[in-house]
């Protein structure tokens, strides 16, 4: 098949042209109205987190012939899934890739928030080893909350069971192996218990805001909060009066509300002209990573080898359940 691939960096053509079973063209452009144009003389296109999918770029790629849309991420917000059904457009997504990957970043979040070893890296490098302001907190007998108990959130659960915390887990639908090692309990009772919070829950309606002012209100003074999941999960500005007043103590992410015009490029030369987040990065203990957390060679390996799965079994017109949305 030939394969248009949005939002593509030197990581991506690396990876996907291991394989020679299909042909690759690779675009820097996110998938929107004004780059769909792009998607002609293709059977396919190949997307990532940021691109939008919505149903007027689905209109344009129907009219451009495209069968098939294949995600090489998990999650699906960005895509109206109904509108491709509706055009007889294939979707198909890479469902797990790496658990450990996403998981093992949350992990970092936390420790370097806890023990602060960005701040000391930058001291040490200025000839100061003074510990004012560096001081942590044993994770030893810390309760911890996982929203959104699948794959990830599991394997999180797991790691924080090895530091010697008490699991609490809140999902929709129970995972049997959360329960070997944690307790269930509803939102609502998840809050106020937990000395850190970590997100692994998709975006969707009933997800969107999930952190918001009355969530936040009801959690304990001093809450660590870790986002790696989606960043819509998050109400940004009112994580950001909370950490004002200190009811945040620490607050580590991943993923941003509006990060589709930012994240996964160099703007070093340019002025940042969103305000909401230029003020997030102005705390000393918030942390945001660019949306890395699935950015380990094992991971992308496996996003190429499930991407290659879905084009080949599309093509041969073999369905992969698990894989496919449309």
């Amino acid at each position: 098949m030939r394969v248009a691939v949005f939002s593509s960096k030197s990581y991506d053509e690396e990876f996907l042209s291991a394989s020679s079973t299909h042909q690759f063209a690779f675009f820097k452009n996110h998938l929107c109205e004004q780059s769909a144009v792009l998607a002609s003389g293709f059977n396919a296109v190949c997307c990532f987190v940021n691109d939008d999918v919505n149903a007027d770029v689905i209109a344009l790629l129907k009219e451009a012939g495209i069968r098939l849309i294949v995600l090489r991420c998990a999650g699906f917000n960005n895509v109206d899934v109904a509108a491709a059904k509706q055009a007889g457009i294939a979707v198909y997504r890479v469902p797990a890739y790496s658990p450990h990957a996403v998981a093992e970043h949350a992990i970092a979040l936390i420790l370097t928030l806890n023990r602060k070893t960005h701040r000391a890296y930058a001291r040490v490098r200025e000839n100061d080893y003074s510990l004012h302001g560096l001081m942590g907190f044993d994770l030893y007998g810390k309760t911890v909350g996982v929203v959104g108990t699948g794959v990830i959130g599991v394997e999180f659960a797991r790691i924080m069971k090895g530091f010697g915390c008490q699991l609490l887990g809140y999902d929709p639908v129970r995972n049997s192996s959360f329960e070997q090692i944690g307790e269930y309990v509803a939102l609502d009772e998840l809050w106020p218990r937990c000395d850190i919070i970590s997100l692994h829950c998709p975006l969707s309606p009933a997800t969107h805001y999930l952190i918001n002012t009355r969530s936040l209100a009801a959690m304990k003074h001093g809450v660590m909060l870790i986002n790696t999941g989606r960043g819509g999960l998050l109400d940004t500005r009112a994580v950001i009066q909370e950490l004002k007043t200190g009811k945040i103590g620490s607050l580590g992410l991943d993923v941003y509300e509006e990060e589709a015009d930012l994240f996964f490029e160099d703007y070093s030369d340019k002025i940042m002209t969103d305000d909401v987040f230029a003020r997030l990065t102005t705390f000393p203990n918030v942390l945001v990573t660019g949306h890395q957390g699935f950015f380990t060679k094992e991971a992308m390996s496996e996003i190429a080898r499930v991407t290659m799965l879905n084009l080949t079994s599309f093509e041969s017109d073999t369905v992969i359940e698990e894989n496919r949305l449309a």
